[in-house]
């Protein structure tokens, strides 16, 4: 019975487990820990969402099992959501699909269309469940970087030409989690065409695509003619509208890929709580001067976080879209390494940040740093940073449980 489990072997050590644990300790001792690691939205959820959440659950018929494809209503208002923001028409019954939250829609998407030795091309640094959720279904992955001065059709193109069999899918993540990288319509339309000829199916995260500050609106891939014959999109309420614990989210695009999602869900669960989705519901086809609000909000993080750790020595590059900040290591830190880096930095400055290589080799020497902390706390983190960066001390304290990773 000690046999490990094949699914289980083929995952990692969580290596953010380790500043997890970390952080939990010096919490447990008091200690005040300004916390810039998860993508935890901190803004309350919309009133008029939530009030119409309090009103549909005080009907006992909104208590009985929901559907996994969502309720018609939501279906409709999503359809609603991309005809008024991309101009592109959804068929409400064919074409989307609503997922409990975009990360279970990605994971048992890949589940359904993934066989034992296909290749699935995905960006590296990437969000975890981008690559894993392929490896649970028992694919293969084929890393592409992504950042900074890479061309990443140069990289598809390569990853291509050396892949056997050709790759099932592509992701794509773009404003990226965690790069905060943005692509245009121009770049989907060579990525559809290239994909189109190779017979790959595209996979696009799409979450962040009303957190944006300098640039023009990031786009949809199904907004390029013929992205609907290979491709399916992945959009969430939680960023949009702070609504990460309500867990909803979308899947939309080609037929036979939302069909196939729809079959595997129809196994796996009942949807979402019916009030949940109704108040959903609400959210897409109420007052949207709450998603201008939270950008507002997230902007001036940004300004200040980029501001005040220049002036205690760290230079951060402004991201022009998501709630993080892909963060270089300082020089004088660099050869330590991102994780422990961050283990240094929560240690010395109480100040958590997630190290880049818990999103692939390719995130080595970054972390990210997410925009979930006021204004103030943000420059108080800036304060501890410059304390710690002045000290130069790199001695981190070995206690009995330091090498413990889950």
């Amino acid at each position: 019975m000690d046999k490990e489990f094949h699914r289980v072997s083929r995952l990692p050590p969580y290596v953010f487990a380790e500043v997890n644990a970390m952080k939990a300790r010096a919490r447990a001792a008091g200690e005040d820990v300004i916390d810039f690691g998860m993508g935890n939205p901190d803004l309350p959820s919309p009133k008029h969402v939530v009030d119409k959440m309090i009103e549909a659950v005080q009907n006992p018929r909104a208590h009985r099992y929901s559907v996994s494809r969502g309720i018609t209503g939501l279906r409709r208002a999503n359809a609603a959501y991309y005809a008024r923001r991309f101009d592109v028409e959804i068929d409400p019954e064919t074409e989307t699909i609503v997922t409990l939250g975009s990360k279970e829609g990605f994971a048992n998407l890949a589940m359904a269309i993934t066989s034992p030795g296909d290749v699935a091309l995905v960006p590296n640094p990437s969000y975890p469940i981008h690559a894993y959720g392929f490896i649970i279904a028992g694919g293969a992955l084929s890393h592409m970087p992504v950042g900074p001065n890479i061309d990443l059709m140069v990289e598809l193109e390569k990853a291509v030409s050396h892949s056997v069999p050709t790759p099932l899918a592509l992701v794509l993540n773009f404003p990226s989690n965690p790069t905060a990288q943005v692509v245009g319509l121009d770049f989907y339309s060579d990525v559809v065409k290239f994909c189109r000829k190779h017979g790959i199916y595209i996979l696009s995260d799409l979450a962040y695509a009303e957190i944006y500050f300098d640039v023009e609106p990031p786009p949809s891939i199904l907004q390029v003619p013929g992205a609907r014959d290979i491709a399916v999109e992945f959009t969430s309420l939680s960023k949009t509208y702070s609504m990460p614990g309500w867990r909803i989210g979308f899947a939309s695009g080609n037929k036979r890929l939302i069909a196939a999602l729809a079959r595997i869900k129809s196994y796996l669960d009942y949807g979402a709580f019916t009030p949940i989705q109704v108040a959903a519901t609400a959210a897409l086809n109420g007052p949207q001067d709450v998603i201008d609000e939270a950008r507002a909000v997230y902007l001036r993080r940004r300004d200040v976080l980029v501001e005040s750790f220049a002036r205690a020595g760290w230079d951060i590059p402004p991201p022009s879209a998501t709630m993080f900040a892909w963060a270089p290591i300082p020089d004088a830190y660099r050869d330590l390494g991102s994780l422990e880096f961050s283990k240094l930095l929560l240690e010395k400055a109480h100040v958590a940040v997630s190290p880049g290589i818990g999103f692939g080799d390719y995130g080595e020497g970054y972390v990210r740093i997410a925009l979930v902390e006021n204004r103030q706390r943000i420059m108080q983190a800036a304060r501890n940073v410059r304390r710690f960066l002045a000290s130069g001390d790199r001695s981190l304290k070995k206690t009995g449980s330091e090498a413990v990773v889950s």
